[in-house]
C-alpha cells in the first residue's frame, strides 16, 4: 500500500447552522401548531387569573339551613391544625323538627348535599329530629380541604354533633353516605343507636371492578381528569361550580374501602338495608353481602321504580320503612348482633365466596369496557385475551367485550393513519415519533402499499408486525379515509371476536379443569395468559408461505448461539465476570486493559484518537476526517467533500459516527448528493473514512504487559450475505426462503431499504448487507488457519506503535485470505478495545459451549491484563465513571442513522 502525509483533518467549527431537516409543508404544519398553542396558552393564563384572583363572594346559607365552623380534619378524622391556629372548615346543614324528639342524621351521597334528602325530609321532621348536612367538598360546605375520604367525613359529623349538643343518632346513609356511617360507627360506637344502609357502599368486592388497586387508579385517573379540567382547560371559573368537580374525584380517591368489610362483620347495632333491585351503581349483591355479613340486620330490596336513587323515587315508601325501623329501636324492639344465637354469627363469619360476584352493570360495566378499550393502545392481544377470560368468568358478555375491544383498535388504528396523513414522513425522524415507528418500517409498508394496494390494509391486520407502519403508510400516502376505514372495519370485525373467543373458550376449559377463575387459580390464568399470547403472534404466520419462514426464523434465533442479543449471550459470563473480579482486586480492572484508550476501550472511545494512535503516516491506516458536530451543516458538508478532493476519492465512501459500537450509524456513502445530505443532517461527530477494498477480516490481538511480544488470540473471516436472483421472487422473498438469511429476516430488510421490493435478474446476486458487522448480518467464520508468523509480526508492528494498547480486536481488508496469511496489504478498518469481541465464536460449526470457551478465556485475558496494567499505575474505571459513560454515549446514540 502507498505511503503518504499524515490525513487526519478534522473539521471545526464555526456557529452552528440549525438548518432544519424537515420539508416547507411539514414546517407550516408546526407553525400552526404554534399558533394554536400560543392562542391556547394565552386563554390558560386568563382563566388562572380569573380563578385565582377572585375573591369569594359573601354566601347566606340557602333555605332552612345554617352555617357552623369545625376544625379541620385530615384523613384519620383527627384535627390536622397545631393548637392556636386557624384552620376551620365551614359545614351547611339542616335541622328541622322537635329538638327533643329521637335525631336523624342524613348522609349525602356523592355528589350531593344535605338536600338529597329534600322529599324524604316533609314526611319525617314532624316526628324526627333531622339533620342534613352538607358534607365538607360539596354543597355550601368548605370546599378546599385536607381530605376528603368518608373517615374525615365521618370526623365532620362527630363534630357537628357535638356543635349541636347532641349525644347519639341514628344513621342514615345514602350510597358513599352509608361509608360516613359506618366510619362513624367505628370511631364512636356508643354515639349511634342505628344504622340504616340506603343503596349505600360497603364491601369493596362488590364496587366497581372488585379489589382496592384497579378501584383506586380508576379513582386515581378520575381525579387526574378532573384536576385536567380545572387546570388544563380555561373555564374562567365556571368549571368550580360544577357538581362533578375536584372534591367528587377526591371523595372516591381518598376513601380506602376496604376498612367497611370488617366494620360490617363487627357491626352490633341495630340495622336496616334498603336497596333497589335495579341499582346501576351498586348492585344489589351488595346488600345481600351486607345482609349477610350483618346477621342482625332487615333487607329490604324495593322493586321497580328502584334504581339507585329511591330518596327521590321512592320517597314515601322509603320515609315509611325509615320510620317504622327507628321507632322498633327506640322501643328495643329491633335486634343487635350480640342477641342472635351462636349459629347465625358463625355463618355470618364465612368467608366471602369470589364464585357469587355478578356480572358487571351499569358503571362499572362502562369501565371495564373502557378499559378494555384503551388497553388496546398498549397491547392488542392482551386486551382481547383479558376480554376473553372475562367472559369466561361470566363477568362481561361475549359482544359487548369484543365490541370494546373492536373499538378501541379501531380508534387506534385511525389515530396511526391521521399520524401520518397529518405530520409526514420527516416528522416520523423526530421524537416522539421516531420511538414507536420507524421510518424504515413506514419506508418498507410504502412500498408494500404502493405494489399491493389498498388490500394490504386487510392483510396487515393478520400479519404479526405490520399493522403499525402499514397504516403509519397509509395516511403518509393519504390513502382515502373512508376506504381505508372500510378496510380496516371489515378486517377487525373478522379478527376481535375470533381472538376474544378463543380465550373465553380457553379460559372455559381452565375454570372447569382448577375450579374458577379466582385469586388462587392466578398461576393457572398467567400461563394460560402467556400461551395464547404466543398462539396469537404465532399461528397466523402458519398460514402464509412468508409467516412460516419467518417462524423458522425464529427458531432459528432461538437455537442458534450466533443469534442471540447480547443480553441473553453474556448471562452465563456473569459468574466468570465476578470471580475474575475477585480474582484481580477489582470489578472494572479490565478497563485498565488498553491505557491508550478512555476505560480501556470499554465505551465512547474516539475512533478517529486511535487511528491516530496507530499513525496516521502508515500504509494501513486508511484516509480520513473527522466531522464535529459542532462545526454546522454548511461546514460539515465543505470539510467532507474538500476531503474527497484533496485525495481524489471515489464513492462509496464510509460514514460513521466517532464513538459508535456494533456497527451502530455506519453507512456505505455513494454519492455526492447522498454524502451532503448526510453530513449536513449529523448531530454527532463522525468520521468520513476511505472505503478499503478486499475481503473483511477481524483479528483479535492481545499482550501481556512486559512482555516483548503479543499474540493473535483469534481471526475471523467475515463473509457479507448475497442472495442469487431467479427472474421470479423479490429480495425479500429470497432471503426469506435462504436457510440462514430468514433469521435476520428485519435486520436485512432495513439495510436493503427499496432494494427488498425489486426483483433481480436470473442469476444477479444482491448483497445483503454492506458492513462487515455481526450486529448488522454478516457472517463470520472461524480462520484460525490463516495464523501465521508472517501475520503475528505485520500486527506485532502495527500494535508496538500504538503506545498503551495490549487488548483489541483489529477489523482489516486484504485482497485475500492469502495476502492476509503473508501479512501483506493489509488495511485497518478500524481498532476495538477491551467490549471488542473474539468474533470467531459465532461461526455456526461451533456448539455453544465452544463459544462459550472463546468468551471466557478472551475475558480472562482482559482481567489479567487489565490488572498487570493497573498494578503499574494505569486508571482504572469506577462503577460510576462507568454507569456515566454508559448514559453519555447511548444518549449519543440515538442520533445514528444508516
Amino acid at each position: 500500500m502507498r505511503r503518504r502525509s499524515p490525513s487526519r483533518w478534522t473539521c471545526r467549527a464555526a456557529a452552528p447552522d440549525l438548518s432544519a431537516d424537515l420539508s416547507a409543508p411539514v414546517k407550516r404544519r408546526f407553525s400552526a401548531w404554534k399558533i394554536v398553542l400560543g392562542l391556547y396558552a394565552l386563554a390558560l393564563a386568563v382563566s388562572w387569573a380569573t380563578m385565582l384572583g377572585r375573591a369569594p363572594a359573601p354566601e347566606a346559607p340557602r333555605a332552612g339551613f345554617a352555617f357552623t365552623t369545625v376544625p379541620a380534619l385530615g384523613s384519620d378524622g383527627l384535627e390536622t391544625s397545631p393548637p392556636g391556629t386557624d384552620a376551620s372548615v365551614r359545614i351547611a346543614y339542616l335541622d328541622a323538627g322537635p329538638k327533643a324528639a329521637p335525631a336523624l342524621l342524613l348522609l349525602q351521597g356523592s355528589p350531593g348535599s344535605g338536600s338529597d334528602f329534600r322529599d324524604v325530609v316533609p314526611l319525617l321532621r314532624d316526628r324526627f329530629r333531622l339533620i342534613a348536612p352538607d358534607l365538607p367538598g360539596f354543597g355550601q360546605s368548605s370546599k378546599d380541604i385536607p381530605d376528603v375520604s368518608v373517615r374525615a367525613h365521618a370526623g365532620y359529623c362527630l363534630e357537628l354533633m357535638d356543635e349541636l349538643g347532641i349525644e347519639r343518632v341514628h344513621a342514615v346513609g345514602f350510597s358513599m353516605g352509608g361509608g360516613v356511617a359506618l366510619e362513624m360507627i367505628d370511631r364512636a360506637p356508643e354515639r349511634v343507636e342505628s344504622l340504616t344502609l340506603l343503596a349505600a357502599i360497603g364491601v369493596i368486592e362488590l364496587e366497581l371492578l372488585g379489589g382496592h388497586t384497579l378501584n383506586h387508579g380508576i379513582h386515581g385517573l378520575q381525579l387526574g381528569a378532573l384536576r385536567a379540567l380545572r387546570w388544563l382547560v380555561p373555564h374562567f371559573g365556571a368549571f368550580d361550580r360544577a357538581m362533578l368537580g375536584v372534591p367528587y374525584g377526591r371523595n372516591f380517591y381518598d376513601t380506602d374501602q376496604r376498612r367497611l368489610r370488617p366494620i360490617l362483620e363487627a357491626l352490633d347495632v341495630p340495622t336496616l338495608i334498603l336497596h333497589g333491585e335495579d341499582d346501576f351503581l351498586v348492585p344489589v349483591a351488595a346488600a345481600e353481602e351486607h345482609a349477610r355479613i350483618v346477621p342482625q340486620a332487615d333487607l329490604i330490596v324495593l322493586d321497580s321504580p328502584a334504581s339507585h336513587f329511591l330518596p327521590w323515587l321512592q320517597t314515601e315508601r322509603v320515609a315509611t320503612l325509615i320510620a317504622r325501623f327507628v321507632d322498633r329501636v327506640e322501643a328495643g324492639e329491633a335486634p343487635r348482633r350480640s342477641d342472635l344465637p351462636g349459629e347465625a354469627r358463625a355463618l355470618a363469619a364465612e368467608p366471602f365466596d369470589p364464585a357469587q360476584v355478578p356480572p358487571f352493570e351499569g358503571p362499572a360495566l362502562l369501565t371495564i369496557l373502557a378499559l378494555l378499550a384503551v388497553a388496546t393502545f398498549v397491547s392488542e392481544d392482551l386486551a382481547c385475551i383479558a376480554a376473553g377470560l372475562l367472559v369466561a368468568d361470566g363477568r362481561i358478555g361475549f359482544v359487548a367485550a369484543s365490541l370494546a375491544c373492536f373499538v378501541g383498535i379501531f380508534v387506534g388504528d385511525i389515530g396511526l393513519y391521521l399520524l401520518g396523513r397529518t405530520f409526514g414522513r420527516p416528522a416520523l425522524r423526530r421524537r416522539p415519533f421516531r420511538w414507536f415507528v420507524s421510518d424504515e418500517a413506514v419506508e418498507r409498508a410504502s412500498q408494500w402499499f404502493e405494489s399491493k394496494g389498498i388490500g394490504v390494509i386487510f392483510l396487515s391486520r393478520f400479519t404479526p408486525g405490520l399493522r403499525l407502519p402499514t397504516y403509519v403508510a397509509a395516511g403518509v400516502l393519504r390513502t382515502r379515509f373512508a376506504t381505508f376505514a372500510l378496510f380496516f372495519a371489515v378486517a377487525g370485525l373478522l379478527w376481535t371476536p375470533a381472538l376474544v373467543g378463543i380465550a373465553a373458550l380457553a379460559g372455559e376449559q381452565l375454570a372447569e379443569a382448577i375450579g374458577g377463575l379466582g385469586a388462587r387459580q392466578l398461576p393457572f390464568i398467567l400461563a394460560l395468559i402467556v400461551v395464547l399470547l404466543q398462539a396469537y403472534r404465532l399461528l397466523p404466520l402458519l398460514f402464509t408461505h412468508k409467516g412460516r419462514r419467518l417462524l423458522r426464523g425464529k427458531w432459528l434465533r432461538l437455537t442458534r448461539f450466533e443469534f442471540w442479543p447480547p443480553y441473553v449471550a453474556y448471562l452465563p459470563l456473569v459468574p466468570w465476570l465476578v470471580w475474575l473480579s475477585i480474582k484481580h482486586r477489582g470489578a472494572f480492572a479490565f478497563t485498565a486493559s488498553n491505557p491508550a484508550m478512555p476505560m480501556g476501550g470499554l465505551i465512547g472511545e474516539s475512533k478517529a484518537e486511535i487511528l491516530e494512535g496507530l499513525g496516521v503516516d502508515r500504509p494501513e491506516v486508511p484516509l480520513f476526517v473527522l466531522l464535529e458536530a459542532a462545526a454546522g451543516p454548511d461546514a460539515r458538508a465543505e470539510a467532507a467533500l474538500a476531503f474527497m478532493g484533496k485525495h481524489a476519492l471515489d464513492y462509496p465512501v464510509i460514514l460513521k459516527p466517532n464513538e459508535g459500537q456494533r456497527g451502530s450509524g455506519v453507512a456505505s456513502v455513494k454519492s455526492e448528493v447522498d454524502l451532503v445530505e448526510r453530513v449536513r443532517a449529523l448531530d454527532h461527530d463522525a468520521l468520513l473514512q476511505e472505503r478499503l477494498d478486499g475481503e473483511e477480516f477481524g483479528v483479535f490481538y492481545t499482550r501481556e504487559p512486559g512482555q516483548e511480544k503479543g499474540s493473535i488470540f483469534a481471526i475471523t473471516t467475515k463473509v457479507l450475505p448475497e442472495v442469487k436472483g431467479d427472474g421470479k421472487r423479490t429480495v425479500e422473498e429470497l432471503l426469506l426462503d435462504d436457510p440462514r438469511a430468514c433469521a435476520l429476516h428485519a435486520t436485512y430488510l432495513k439495510e436493503l431499504g427499496k432494494r427488498a421490493s425489486e426483483v433481480p435478474a436470473p442469476g444477479e446476486k444482491v448483497q445483503l448487507v454492506k458492513v462487515g458487522t455481526h450486529a448488522r448480518g454478516a457472517l463470520f467464520l472461524e480462520g484460525a488457519h490463516l495464523i501465521t508468523p508472517e501475520l503475528e509480526a505485520a500486527v506485532e508492528e502495527l500494535s508496538r506503535g500504538y503506545e498503551g494498547f495490549f487488548f483489541g480486536r483489529y477489523d482489516l481488508r486484504a485482497p485475500s485470505a492469502e495476502h492476509l496469511a503473508r501479512g501483506e496489504s493489509l488495511g485497518v478498518i478500524e481498532l476495538n478495545g477491551v467490549t471488542s469481541e473474539a468474533t470467531n465464536l459465532y461461526d455456526p460449526k461451533h456448539s455453544i459451549l465452544a463459544s462459550y470457551r472463546i468468551l471466557f478465556a478472551q475475558w480472562a485475558l482482559a482481567y489479567s491484563i487489565g490488572a498487570r496494567n493497573a498494578a503499574a499505575g494505569a486508571p482504572k474505571a469506577s462503577a460510576g465513571q462507568v454507569l456515566r459513560e454508559w448514559v453519555r454515549y447511548r444518549r449519543k446514540q440515538r442520533s445514528h442513522r444508516t
